[in-house]
Formats: C-alpha cells, sequence, structure tokens
C-alpha cells in the first residue's frame, strides 16, 4: 500500500519518507528483485515493437506475405496493446496490481511461443494481435505497483527513471535479438528467445513481489465499465484499420471499405465518450460502494487536471513521432543504405546506451528541474531525430554526422517524456487510480505509434521513389514533433517532481 502522508507531517518527514526504501520490502535484496521483475516486464513489453521490423523482410519471404500486407503483423500488436490498456487499468485498479501483472505475463509468453511456430499470414497476424493484450496488461498492472509502493520523493524518481530507461534499451534489445535471429537463426527465434525472457520475468515476479502486494485490492467495490472498454477497443480497431490500410487498398480513401469502416468507428467511438460522460456524471453523485453503475473506464474527470489535456494531445502526437522514427530508420538503413540486420543493430546501440544514462542521471534532477523545462528539452530531441534522417544526403552518408546524433535525440526524446509522464500522472492521481495512471500513460504511446505509422506509410506512398517516400514519411514525424513542441511552449506546465502529494483534484470527482 502507498505510504499516505498525514496532512501534520513535516516537509523534512515528507521528504525522508521519499528516499527511504518503502516499509512493505524486509530487505533491499527484496526491493531489488521487485524492481528487476518490473524492468525486465518494461523491456520485454516494447522488445517486440521494434525487433519485428528488422524481420519483415524475412517473414514475408517465409510466409508468403504480399507487401502490402507487410504493415500489418507489426501495428497489430501496438493496436491491441494500445487500445485494450483501459481496460486492464480498471481491471488492476479492482483486482490488485499482482494478479493483473503475473497474469499478463503468462498470457504474453503463451502467446510469444506459439507466434514462433506461424505457418502463415493469418496465423502471424492472429498471435501478433492476442500478444498485444500480454503488454497491456503488464504495463497498467506494473506502473500501477510502482506507483502505489513509492511515495513521491527522490527514491520514486529514481525507480521510474530507470523504468523509463528500460523503453529504449527494449527497443535495442528487440533490434539486437531479431538482426542476430535473422543473420544467424531463424527469424522463429526472435519470438522463441523473447518467451524465454518473459519467463525468467514472470519467475522473479513470483518471487520477488511481497506478499502484502499479492492481496492487495485499491478500490475491491469498482465495477467495471465492459460496455465502454467494448466501445473503445472496437472504435480503435475499425479507425486504425481504415487509417493503416488505405495506403494500400485499391483506391485509397476511395475504396468502399476505407470510409465505411472510418464512419462505423468514430460513430463507435462517439459512443464511448458519451458513455464516459453518463457514467462519470452517474459515479460523481454517489459513493462507488454505493453504486450500481459501472465505474466509467476513462472518467472525464481526469481531464480536470491542469495541463492534462494538453500534455495527452503533445505525447500522441510525440510517440506518432517515435513510431515513424522506429520503423523508417531500420527500413532506410536495410532498403537504400544496405545495411545488414546485425550492422543495423551496432548503429542503435548509442540509443540504448543513452537511455542507460539518461535513467540514472534522470533520477537525480526529476525533484529539482520543472518537468515542463525537461520535456522541452525531450520536445527538441523528438524534432531532430526525424530531421536528421530528412535530410541525409544522397551519397556519402556519414554515421557520426546524421545517424549517432539522430540516435541520441531519439532516445533523449522517448526517456525523458516517458519519465516525466508517468511520475507526473501517478503522483497525481489518487491510489485507487494508479491503473488508469498506467493505462493513460501507455495508451498514448501504442495508440501513437500505431496511428501514425499509417499516416506515415500512406504518405510514403503517396511520393514516387523509395528513398523520397521514407523520407517524405521523417519530414511528417519533424512536422507532428514540431506541433507537439509548441503545445509545450503554449499549455504545458509541470514542476519539479519534488516529495508532495497533489491529488486533491482528482480524489472527489475521478471515480
Amino acid at each position: 500500500m502507498k505510504e499516505q502522508c498525514p496532512e501534520d507531517q513535516r516537509p523534512q518527514d515528507v521528504d525522508r519518507q521519499g528516499r527511504q526504501r518503502p516499509r512493505i520490502f524486509p530487505n533491499l535484496v527484496i526491493e531489488i528483485g521487485f524492481c528487476v521483475a518490473l524492468l525486465l516486464s518494461q523491456i520485454m513489453s516494447e522488445f517486440f515493437i521494434s525487433g519485428f521490423n528488422v524481420l519483415i523482410p524475412s517473414v514475408s519471404q517465409s510466409l508468403n506475405i504480399p507487401a502490402a500486407s507487410t504493415g500489418w503483423p507489426s501495428s497489430a500488436f501496438a493496436l491491441t496493446a494500445g487500445s485494450s490498456l483501459l481496460l486492464f487499468g480498471q481491471l488492476a485498479d479492482k483486482y490488485g496490481g499482482f494478479v493483473v501483472f503475473t497474469s499478463g505475463l503468462t498470457w504474453h509468453l503463451v502467446w510469444t511461443l506459439i507466434a514462433g511456430f506461424s505457418q502463415n499470414e493469418i496465423m502471424l497476424n492472429f498471435c501478433r494481435a492476442l500478444q498485444g493484450f500480454g503488454p497491456a496488461a503488464i504495463l497498467s498492472a506494473g506502473i500501477m505497483l510502482l506507483g502505489s509502493i513509492y511515495p513521491p520523493g527522490p527514491r520514486k524518481n529514481i525507480v521510474f527513471s530507470i523504468y523509463g530507461g528500460c523503453a529504449p534499451i527494449g527497443f535495442s534489445a528487440g533490434i539486437l535479438v531479431s538482426g542476430i535471429a535473422d543473420q544467424l537463426l531463424t527469424w522463429r527465434w526472435y519470438f522463441w528467445i523473447g518467451a524465454i525472457l518473459i519467463l525468467i520475468t514472470l519467475v522473479a515476479a513470483l518471487i520477488f513481489i511481497p506478499t502484502p502486494i499479492r492481496t492487495q485490492r485499491p478500490n475491491p467495490t469498482l465495477k467495471i465499465d465492459y460496455l465502454g472498454a467494448t466501445l473503445f477497443i472496437s472504435s480503435l480497431i475499425l479507425i486504425f484499420f481504415a487509417v493503416n490500410d488505405c495506403g494500400h487498398a485499391p483506391n485509397g480513401w476511395r475504396t468502399p471499405y476505407i470510409p465505411v469502416t472510418l464512419v462505423i468507428g468514430c460513430i463507435l467511438l462517439a459512443g464511448a465518450i458519451y458513455t464516459e460522460y453518463r457514467l462519470t456524471s452517474a459515479s460523481s453523485d454517489t459513493d462507488d460502494s454505493q453504486n450500481a453503475t459501472p465505474t466509467p473506464i476513462l472518467p472525464l474527470t481526469l481531464f480536470r487536471v491542469p495541463h492534462l489535456p494538453a500534455l495527452l494531445i503533445a505525447l500522441f502526437l510525440f510517440y506518432g513521432t517515435f513510431g515513424i522514427w522506429l520503423l523508417y530508420t531500420v527500413t532506410y538503413m536495410q532498403n537504400i543504405l544496405h545495411i545488414s540486420p546485425l550492422m543495423v543493430v551496432v548503429w542503435y546501440l548509442p540509443f540504448a546506451l543513452g537511455g542507460i544514462v539518461l535513467s540514472f542521471v534522470g533520477g537525480t534532477i526529476l525533484h529539482i528541474v520543472p518537468g515542463t523545462i525537461l520535456l522541452i528539452l525531450s520536445g527538441i530531441g523528438w524534432v531532430m531525430a526525424p530531421l536528421l534522417f530528412a535530410i541525409l544526403p544522397k551519397e556519402g552518408v556519414s554515421y557520426w554526422a546524421y545517424i549517432f546524433p539522430a540516435m541520441i535525440c531519439g532516445t533523449v526524446g522517448v526517456d525523458i517524456t516517458y519519465n516525466i509522464t508517468n511520475v507526473f500522472l501517478t503522483t497525481t492521481l489518487p491510489e485507487k487510480q494508479q491503473g488508469l495512471a498506467a493505462a493513460v500513460a501507455n495508451s498514448v504511446l501504442f495508440l501513437g505509434v500505431s496511428f501514425f505509422v499509417g499516416w506515415g506509410d500512406f504518405v510514403a506512398e503517396m511520393v514516387e521513389g523509395q528513398r523520397e517516400g521514407y523520407k517524405a514519411a521523417f519530414w511528417l514525424g519533424v512536422a507532428c514533433a514540431g506541433i507537439a513542441l509548441t503545445i509545450l511552449f503554449g499549455w504545458v506546465k509541470i514542476e519539479a517532481a519534488k516529495g508532495e502529494e497533489g491529488k486533491d483534484e482528482t480524489e472527489e470527482g475521478g471515480g
């Protein structure tokens, strides 16, 4: 349970509490083991976003996947993960982080293992889509566990910074393993090695998550909003299907099924928003234990948190830039620069190492430097990462002049953004909404990646020539990052993450 600070507690006591090991851990070994399990889960969640892009040529040849369909195995994972995070966040708030976390790891393990045995395109797409539900549960429950155990302060900042630093490590590890598997083994070993690593994570979680956490139920009277979850998931799948498939449809946007699925998706999304409005109004009138109506899966009171709506829009654009950058840097290196999979791994090393450095540095400055300043710094990184690829010369590309700084900018963008968002949300929202905080933080990541990868693909297809098409996608990423950076300058203000609670605004109406 989160150690709440009495109102009459002195500031120095609050600060000391934010630096000490939480009392739920009997010793440092258990705390380290717990953190290792959570860090590995973060790495393995991001592992399957990046690495598959390296395997697309080999997988397409092995399973006879046409060029127009290669985007689906890549985007299906992010789409199902992003669209179901809110549901798993609510399940974690009701049933506890341990149950959802270990169940998510088990599900992730099973479908990752099966994916390695895929015999055709349909089976692979099916496995990738079902695989995505695992990280949705893992990330929702994982951040909830961290946020509920660690009170605001330097120790929480360090843990969350290391946790956020595992995102670029996971991305790079995915590229590393896929490159080795593709060149030395077979693409199937990418999934099987991943399954082994997930199994190790599951065993660590079962050993080191403290017993009190296993029975913790933050909000046992919460009633799950299955209608809202169904509407959100189905609407997002339809909308994203239209966006991702329009670039390869026979007549683009004029192909009948594209506007039809888009319109139906928008109608369902409007229905989801209306449902959340009604449930939010109903839940604000009565106590959870006395309320017969479900608790909204996305309470609209969340958007009353100062600066949060603008921050979420900026994050959606930033992560969209990241999705474009991640996909097209790999394809540009392989298809235009003709770099081998293993050399792609080497070129990505600064991205991984930078994440490790930033994770430790960030933990020491998050409670000193205002979050807005750090977000603007990350925003500059977001702009520069795709820009450096967009201006690559046709001949004589210098790794140190273009690729290396792009990798550094990429890790600055994703690492700082992820850390600031997680600390801000888990500190701002009450303990009973820690699952919601985790779901929101990761939903914008996965949905931003999946949505803008589709737009990047559409833009690339509209431009003549493979190289110029890739560059057009990079310019789209620059534009998205530029708009997001403008939003940060004008509408977002986040203070330094000090050892104090700031949850009053959402406590009353948060549902």
